[in-house]
């Protein structure tokens, strides 16, 4: 059966009234969960998922797709208004959309993110109609060992993106893995630097941790100042705030090259299982900034540093799907709930899902279309509402915001002891940033932090030994990838001078197609000789030359 007969197959059963009103409902539903800050994505589905028990497969699985996409997108509109991501993959939007926003162009950033987060879902849509059993094979082939050595690259990433200040990032994300290890050991379940507390036998939770850092840390930072504290979020113009789409659009479609690497990034990211788009945004963030010609203008309100999260944190959901239906594996925690709603229908996803159950599956790829649509739509309306916020002063917007985050981080666990956790790291994270110490690499090492522990603990439970990092093809893959990461921002500064510089770019390519030749199949071992072939040549032109070229990755 061809894709477009099975997608003929399935469009009835999914282009009915009441599945759409229910799609509808849940895209809203999921704009106005990410939008709150400590009100996850996760818990939204979560919710919705007993109304789906008494629904079709088709409709349960489509109400809970619309609400996880709504969910990506809308965590950019706090995250770009009040610098507090609504959801752990938006991140990175904050550090170009928030300064843009309070530089008086609230409008302006808010659109771009949503035509970004728009673009990046078709995208990813398209990708899942097509090769979706393709990419799924990819995240079979990971091992324990290899996910280890994907946090490693995550870490050096988030590490590289503080610039000249990148031992301080290092040393950020090490204090975030740190912080991860607090709680019970995950091998032998014994309490660890608990200093006899009871209730921090668990760990840290995640959420109040994130909110700490992001949220507390900054609305101290906003009113410790009292000539900031009366300020308006938008500015003087805050007034005449409004949001151009037509100029979005075209802003974002003339940097389609952004668009397309970071929607295939995050498709990249989203296949394989339990990465999730907290990775997934950093990485194309990252990527967008060493692909710039002006790196310099990230952090301060650049237009790629909006669009790349916002492109792949849409895009990952994309992946997560391929994960869940052709493998059974959910890619990250909404697809593990959706997966139960499967099993709850007795539909089982295997790799043979897609051939044997073609209505399901491709109301699911149609579903997912579909539903950015609606987020594009829906988001329209929403945002003329919620830009108002632009027009109240700073020191009013703190107390209510850190309120109402107080209040989404109780109702997660009903106990205290999360909140001392917001208040704790919150004023750690306000001593950290006055101290000039980013905090994207310790966020990232405490949500990171378990999954290394868990991989590393199963690597050697395995038997596989530390040379396992040299033998397995992924794991070479992303620690080369690594020690190239830490290195870039220094060939970035020196790019153009006679030095080692003039041959980063060749030796890159000659030594990442090591670990391609050794990736099993056809296909791989021939980009490897083309990615080889490349590098000799650029490598001998240039060793001729004698001289640095201008060029960039």
């Amino acid at each position: 059966m061809n894709l477009f007969s099975s997608l003929g197959l399935a469009a009835p059963e999914l282009f009915t009234i009441t599945t759409m009103a229910l799609m509808m409902a849940g895209t809203f539903a999921g704009l106005l969960a990410g939008a709150i800050p400590g009100f996850t994505i996760a818990m939204a589905v979560v919710l919705v998922l007993p109304f789906t028990f008494a629904m079709s497969p088709v409709q349960g699985l489509a109400t809970m797709i619309a609400v996880y996409v709504g969910g990506l997108s809308g965590g950019l509109m706090s995250g770009i208004l009040t610098g507090i991501p609504g959801t752990p993959s938006s991140v990175a939007t904050t550090f170009d959309g928030y300064p843009l926003a309070k530089s008086g162009k609230p409008g302006l950033a808010l659109g771009i993110g949503v035509w970004s987060s728009f673009f990046g879902g078709v995208i990813a849509s398209v990708v899942l109609m097509l090769v979706a059993p393709q990419l799924a094979m990819i995240g079979l082939e990971f091992q324990p060992v290899d996910f280890f050595a994907l946090v490693i690259f995550a870490l050096t990433v988030t590490a590289s993106l503080a610039g000249d200040q990148m031992l301080k990032g290092l040393i950020g994300a090490l204090f975030g893995l740190l912080i991860a290890t607090v709680g019970s050991d995950v091998v032998f379940g014994l309490p660890r630097f608990t200093f006899g507390v009871e209730s921090a036998s668990k760990g840290f939770a995640f959420l109040p941790v994130l909110v700490g850092l992001f949220a507390f840390s900054r609305l101290l930072g906003d009113v410790r100042d009292p000539e900031n504290a009366v300020k308006r979020l938008g500015g003087d113009e805050a007034h005449a705030v409004h949001i151009d789409y037509v100029l979005s659009a075209k802003m974002v479609i003339s940097r389609w090259v952004n668009v397309v690497r970071s929607s295939l990034l995050g498709v990249f990211i989203g296949v394989l299982p339990a990465a999730g788009s907290t990775i997934s945004n950093i990485l194309a963030y990252d990527q967008a900034k060493k692909a710039s010609k002006e790196p310099e203008t990230f952090g301060k309100g650049a237009i790629d540093g909006i669009i790349a999260p916002e492109s792949a944190n849409n895009a990952t959901a994309g992946g997560a799907l391929i994960v869940m239906m052709a493998l059974g594996l959910p890619g990250d925690i909404m697809t593990a709930i959706m997966l139960g709603a499967l099993l709850v229908h007795d539909v089982i996803p295997s790799p043979s899902f897609i051939s044997d159950e073609p209505k399901i599956a491709y109301s699911i790829f149609l579903a997912f279309f579909v539903a950015n649509f609606m987020m594009l739509f829906l988001q329209s309306i929403t945002l003329r509402g919620f830009v108002l916020i632009t027009k109240v002063k700073m020191y009013m917007l703190t107390a209510v915001i850190l309120f109402y985050c107080a209040l989404g981080i109780f109702a997660l666990n009903n106990i205290a002891y999360d909140m001392w956790t917001l208040f704790v790291f919150g004023v750690l994270g306000f001593v950290m940033r006055a101290l000039g110490f980013p905090v994207v690499p310790i966020v990232l090492g405490v949500v990171l932090g378990n999954i290394a522990e868990v991989r590393l603990s199963q690597v050697f439970a395995r038997g596989d030994g530390l040379e396992a990092f040299l033998t397995r093809p992924w794991a070479l893959f992303f620690l080369l990838l690594s020690v190239f990461s830490i290195l870039f921002p220094f060939y970035q500064k020196h790019l153009g001078k006679p030095g080692w510089t003039t041959y980063f770019v060749p030796m890159l390519l000659i030594v990442m197609a090591g670990p391609v030749f050794m990736m099993p199949g056809v296909i791989r071992p021939v980009i490897a000789g083309l990615m080889l072939a490349a590098g000799i040549v650029q490598l001998i032109t240039r060793l001729r030359n004698g001289q640095s070229g201008p060029e960039k990755i």
